[in-house]
């Protein structure tokens, strides 16, 4: 009855955060500095013209991007985990984006869909397009060349080229000076961070290779402690006093699914690490942290000030 009782508390954008974590891309993440060519946008400016008047939006980092573009007028629904800006909470909620509700799409009568890769499942996306409504992906990788490439693919599917170079721009120069800083760091003096997906009934779920928290850290300046596997994992007590974190980062949130930090460094295997030692807790919002969209360079400085002090 507790648990039942625990998980009637769990507010919904919580497991939507967590399913996004859970289910991202595992794509590679490098600091490839490459932008886009003028055959890509030759390209992207030949194709055919999408009725984006009435957009539904899937992907926390997408909706950022359209309103970022000042194109939020053309919104009419937005996904769960879309929860910034404030002003994207107020828009219908059409479901988790892995597990999208075509009924709930179909009710608000769009022109037209952009979802960041991964969205599902199938079988919805099916239906939608048996309806005739115009899908858009919009491809995730999870460092510098990502960001640009998906406000680039945004930008021309709204048909704004000039403010998405615009924002480009921006988001380089950002993302260019806080990566710069991060990397005057010399390599031996970088931290091992662990992140620490959840931690339910004494069980670790942390953040291997190819993965949003991966490029996150490696971004701040620091190495991800547990790199030898890919996507997110239970950890065995062995394998976490092995990795010795000098820094444990999880995702800022409140209810069942939170974790006090008393309750993490009275674990056996995490009290034997480094980071217990010195009590190194880093919280940060979820979506900020991983979303990998206009504000990442924020994200990095912000963590790379909480590793190291600053």
């Amino acid at each position: 009855m507790t648990m039942l009782k625990n998980l009637k508390r769990i507010k919904p954008w919580e497991i939507a955060l967590t399913a996004l974590v859970m289910a991202l891309p595992l794509v590679p993440a490098s600091p490839v500095k490459g932008g886009y060519g003028l055959v890509e946008r030759a390209h992207a400016a030949e194709a055919p013209k999408i009725d984006t008047s009435r957009l539904v939006s899937v992907g926390g980092d997408v909706t950022e991007i359209i309103y970022a573009l000042g194109e939020e007028s053309r919104l009419i629904a937005r996904d769960s985990t879309s929860t910034y800006p404030e002003a994207a909470a107020k828009l219908p909620d059409v479901g988790y984006m892995r597990a999208l509700s075509p009924e709930g799409i179909l009710a608000v009568n769009p022109t037209a869909i952009v979802a960041v890769d991964g969205s599902g499942p199938p079988e919805a996306l099916a239906v939608l397009r048996n309806a005739s409504i115009p899908f858009e992906t919009v491809p995730q990788t999870y460092d510098r060349a990502g960001i640009l490439k998906k406000i680039d693919v945004v930008g021309s599917l709204l048909g704004v080229p000039d403010k998405a170079k615009a924002l480009e721009d921006k988001v380089a120069a950002d993302l260019d000076a806080a990566i710069a800083d991060s990397e005057k760091r010399p390599q031996a003096e970088r931290k091992r961070v662990l992140f620490i997906l959840s931690n339910q009934n004494g069980k670790i779920l942390a953040s291997g290779s190819n993965t949003a928290a991966e490029g996150i850290i490696k971004l701040a300046g620091a190495i991800n402690a547990v790199g030898n596997f890919s996507g997110y994992k239970p950890m065995t007590d062995e394998a976490i006093i092995e990795a010795k974190p000098d820094v444990i980062l999880i995702m800022d949130r409140e209810g069942p699914l939170s974790m006090k930090d008393d309750d993490l460094l009275k674990q056996p295997a995490i009290s034997l690490t480094p980071a217990a030692s010195q009590k190194a807790i880093v919280r940060m919002d979820g979506l900020h942290l991983l979303g990998f969209g206009p504000r990442t360079a924020g994200a990095v400085r912000e963590l790379n000030a909480a590793i190291y002090g600053g």
